[in-house]
């Protein structure tokens, strides 16, 4: 059974809410319909009512496969506002937070963060800079964390790594040039998505050009830095490092280039790029070179799991990040 396989099963065991703000487009509209039928999810379409209704019509869908939320429905808007601002993490006011949710978006936010939904997916009608700040202004940011990042996940054939063909890496797709900081933070949340997403136990390798001082340069000392602010923040995570990428994945590597004891260092199931020009390219080299299958980006670092997906994403993919978001976010509530 493959790692996309295993996921869909758990998605199908605890079927979670999805917010689809985006309800009117095509392709979401069908994913939507399509992992709610096959009971994968619980699809919630938000947006006007009766437009809905009549794309459900014109595309002889099944009505009561979905919730439908009205934004125009003032009485369930207003219980959502007095819920939302009650919360003690909440960055808007009501006035304010009256007119966003005018948009879709921002209204499927706050289902959301009122627990009327568990997952909020969107990003073909909006962009990913809409996602993100719409997130960041409701949603907000896990405490701790100060920077949102993306994880992927690789199939990779022919590679035996400690989780066999599978290998977590991030952030090839969000945070362009993190600072120390906010790299242990890509590091921590790293571990979190991987635990709630599969069940492993993370080993966590920070890697660079260099393994443990083998290199300098300030490049080397951020990753580093990295490393001890990530251990000092969350001890309970095994994260490691700096490692060349070979010493972080193959154990007859790491036993000649780490001479002290790791729980990381050759076994490494989660990999952390020193920055996105890395991660990018580093990405594109496994999928063409080792015709890996990459599930992703995840994002990462929100209070709750929100996902933009890829606006060239064809229906398949858009399905399988659709099941993986309903599987973190089950995760996540352990």
């Amino acid at each position: 059974m493959s790692v996309l396989d295993q996921i869909y099963e758990k998605a199908k065991r605890n079927p979670q809410r999805i917010a689809f703000p985006e309800a009117l487009n095509e392709k979401m509209m069908q994913a939507a319909y399509e992992t709610g039928k096959e009971g994968y999810i619980i699809p919630v379409l938000v947006g006007y009512g009766d437009e809905i209704r009549m794309a459900l019509s014109e595309k002889r869908y099944e009505e009561s496969i979905f919730t439908i939320v009205d934004i125009r429905e003032e009485t369930y808007k207003k219980s959502l506002i007095d819920r939302y601002v009650d919360l003690p993490q909440a960055m808007l006011k009501e006035k304010a937070l009256n007119r966003r949710m005018q948009n879709p978006l921002y209204y499927a936010m706050v289902m959301q963060a009122v627990d009327e939904a568990d997952v909020t997916f969107a990003g073909i009608d909006n962009t990913t800079g809409d996602v993100l700040l719409a997130g960041q202004m409701v949603i907000g940011l896990k405490p701790g964390i100060s920077a949102i990042s993306s994880i992927g996940l690789c199939d990779i054939p022919g590679f035996k790594g400690s989780e066999g063909s599978l290998l977590a890496i991030g952030d090839s797709a969000v945070c362009a040039n993190p600072d120390a900081g906010q790299l242990a933070d890509i590091a921590i949340s790293a571990c979190d998505t991987v635990s709630s997403l599969l069940d492993w136990e993370p080993r966590c390798a920070m890697v660079s050009y260099s393994t443990l001082g083998s290199g300098q340069g300030e490049l080397v000392d951020k990753v580093a830095k990295a490393v001890a602010i990530a251990n000092g923040q969350r001890p309970d995570l095994a994260i490691d490092g700096e490692f060349q990428f070979d010493a972080a994945v193959s154990p007859q590597v790491a036993l000649k280039k780490v001479p002290r004891e790791s729980r990381v260092a050759g076994k490494a199931n989660v990999i952390i790029w020193p920055d996105l020009n890395v991660g990018n390219v580093g990405v594109k080299l496994i999928q063409q070179f080792g015709h890996a299958n990459a599930y992703g980006p995840m994002l990462q670092g929100f209070n709750k799991v929100v996902c933009d997906c890829s606006r060239g994403a064809p229906v398949s993919e858009i399905k399988g990040n659709i099941v993986i978001s309903a599987v973190r976010a089950a995760g996540s509530k352990r």
